[in-house]
């Protein structure tokens, strides 16, 4: 099976290679395609236009010709995914991450604490997570990390997981069920989270992935 990854930083690249490791599916052929591009576009215009949400689907489309299923792991981008994609017929399924981690994180109702780091991710993120609530009751609660995207954009991994980190500590200090780390990104502060496991896009996206290449036409 082959899944094809469109990402937006190249770090993203191992996250998703170590969650196929992790959920032991050696059996998966992954490739990916990195679109700086597309987010700093995004970034410039203040959010998802128009015209970027064109080029990412045109992007999205082309990747569909050699692949099972094809994911994009970029929140701000994840809009381009809404019914323009589908009205142009992908030939395979094409998944956004952050959806696979929204539908994972509000299935068993409850408090769910959202973080995020950029700011262009705060509008797609809050309607995706919002609309997967309507079907299980959860209460979703965003909360920007402060601080962190200046730390991740000027190359301080390790100052911006720790920020996160301690974000989602306090998260479930503050009674939170779950705690969804928004961006692929933030994946890497997970291990360094002391109360509880917080859900991340890679393993829920390669799980939707499979499940959806898996399904008969």
């Amino acid at each position: 099976m082959r899944l094809v990854f469109l990402h937006t930083a190249e770090s993203s690249i191992a996250l998703f290679d170590k969650a196929a490791r992790d959920a032991n599916l050696a059996a998966l052929e992954l490739t990916h395609v990195v679109r700086a591009d597309l987010l700093a576009a995004a970034e410039r215009a203040g959010g998802l236009s128009a015209a970027i949400a064109t080029q990412t689907q045109a992007a999205l489309l082309a990747l569909c010709k050699d692949a099972h299923a094809v994911v994009l792991t970029c929140s701000t981008l994840g809009t381009a995914l809404d019914d323009a994609l589908a009205a142009r017929a992908a030939p395979v399924p094409v998944l956004r991450a952050d959806a696979a981690l929204a539908h994972r994180a509000v299935k068993n109702g409850g408090t769910v604490a959202v973080l995020f780091t950029a700011p262009t991710t705060y509008e797609p993120t809050m309607q995706l997570f919002l609309e997967a609530a309507t079907h299980t009751g959860a209460k979703v609660e965003l909360k920007m990390v402060d601080g962190a995207w200046e730390r991740f954009k000027a190359g301080d991994s390790a100052a911006y997981l720790a920020a996160i980190a301690a974000a989602a500590d306090a998260a479930y200090a503050n009674g939170a069920d779950v705690v969804a780390l928004a961006q692929a990104s933030m994946t890497g502060a997970r291990g360094q989270v002391t109360r509880g496991k917080p859900l991340t896009s890679p393993e829920a996206a390669i799980a939707a992935a499979v499940h959806a290449a898996a399904l008969p036409d």
